[in-house]
């Protein structure tokens, strides 16, 4: 299928490779506005995007779907990272970032209220486990192999213990606590020296 081409012959109809970036933009424009304000309005978020509201409900016919479309590629962005946070930062640092990185958009998460409790969301989440919970097992067995960690961590367990980093309170206080107990977490699974 060529991305380039119209998606009927008339004058001025879409491309596709133009409906793709439309998406990628509405979505890059909604994450920091719902980080902003949970409640802010789908036409806002059109109009932050350069779109029309048209455009927005397109690809995005309800709230929800937005919001699920949202969580879903912020979290693959965050699993997509891997690579890169491996290649710029020794394993067990790596694995730091990693985790402040997913926190954060776990919290985006939870900031969106009602939008995430359907059937569809809960199917959604689901469907995110196996890559993260894949993601985490990379950066395990590269600090593992790096001797920095110790042997045979499971890592949905490794992920359910960093679930605290989502549940701190909010702002520099919560920060705050986060680095603690990440600190604390971290060195428990340090390989004994």
């Amino acid at each position: 299928m060529n991305l380039a081409r119209s998606e009927s012959p008339g004058a001025g109809a879409p491309r596709r490779s133009d409906a793709l970036r439309n998406r990628e933009r509405i979505l890059s424009v909604a994450y920091g506005a719902f980080t902003d304000d949970p409640d802010v309005s789908l036409n806002t978020i059109a109009k932050l995007a350069g779109v029309g509201p048209g455009t927005l409900y397109r690809h995005f016919p309800t709230r929800e779907d937005l919001i699920l479309a949202l969580y879903q590629h912020e979290v693959q962005a965050v699993v997509d990272s891997v690579p890169e946070v491996l290649a710029e930062r020794e394993p067990l640092d790596a694995l730091r970032v990693w985790f402040l990185r997913l926190a954060e958009y776990v919290r985006l998460k939870h900031g969106l209220g009602e939008a995430l409790h359907s059937v569809a969301a809960q199917n959604m989440i689901n469907d995110t486990y196996a890559p993260v919970t894949a993601a985490v097992g990379h950066l395990l067995n590269s600090a593992e192999q790096s001797g920095q960690v110790r042997s045979g961590l499971d890592p949905a367990d490794v992920l359910l213990l960093m679930g605290f980093l989502w549940r701190v309170g909010p702002g520099k206080p919560g920060g705050d606590q986060a680095e603690r107990i990440l600190d604390m977490v971290i060195q428990g699974l340090q390989a004994e020296t």
